[in-house]
């Protein structure tokens, strides 16, 4: 039985695609996440020692971490459990974005870096609602978008969009018009369910605040769903 971390679209579609081997693990944060096919444990594990202690109880004989290229501490705790437990871990990790001629994308390392160098203006936040607290004390106007409602603190002047994607270009277009955004500020999540609206700030000449990814695990790791079906298949997940 191999174990999945993470409920983003690569996990749905690597459960879907191993029928009856897969157990997948979701963080819980989402009032009412898209679940995955088979079976679903659903909250965290208690730290690495609550990993450690799962994974022996349940007979895991691999695990994958398909969660959020930001989610760091889950990696790290999977990293040192399978280190511990003696099984193996792939880590997959969907490729981040890359600009494209007309882009005007400004790097950051970290969010509080993003808050302290943010531009004037109007600004629209696709960070997660966990990260807004971030940029409470930020006096621009901001446009979250996120699934559930993000908790205090909060910027003063704030509106929220509750949406899941994916999300079109004409869309994303029409959205930052209808709230007049001055600037996109993003994590390089990669994939294509919320890309549209890097094509859109292109299209309007708006600048694009980007937050770059954790430093890559210690880990075997993938770009692909298919190249993780063929790395169980392969033997290295027991199946």
């Amino acid at each position: 039985m191999i174990l999945i971390l993470g409920g983003t679209g690569e996990a749905r579609r690597l459960a879907a695609e191993l029928p009856g081997l897969v157990v997948s693990s979701l963080a819980g944060r989402v009032a009412e996440p898209r679940l995955p096919e088979g079976a679903v444990r659903v909250g965290g594990f208690g730290g690495v020692d609550g990993l450690v202690e799962w994974l022996r109880g349940n007979g895991i004989t691999a695990v994958v971490d398909a969660t959020h290229p930001f989610a760091a501490r889950i990696t790290a705790n999977a990293v040192e459990a399978t280190a511990r437990v003696g099984i193996p871990l792939l880590v997959l990790r969907r490729p981040g974005w890359a600009p494209e001629p007309g882009d005007d994308w400004r790097w950051v390392g970290s969010l509080e870096e993003a808050a302290a160098g943010l531009p004037g203006g109007r600004v629209f936040l696709t960070t997660g609602r966990q990260d807004v607290g971030v940029f409470a004390g930020c006096p621009q106007f901001f446009l979250v978008r996120s699934v559930d409602p993000p908790e205090p603190p909060l910027p003063q002047r704030l509106h929220v969009l509750l949406d899941r994607g994916p999300f079109t270009v004409d869309g994303e277009v029409g959205l930052m018009r209808e709230y007049r955004i001055d600037v996109l500020v993003t994590k390089d999540s990669g994939g294509g369910q919320t890309a549209a609206k890097l094509v859109a700030a292109r299209s309007l000449g708006l600048p694009v605040v980007v937050v770059r990814r954790p430093p890559a695990p210690a880990a075997e790791t993938v770009d692909s769903v298919a190249a993780a079906v063929a790395w169980v298949r392969r033997g290295s997940g027991g199946a």
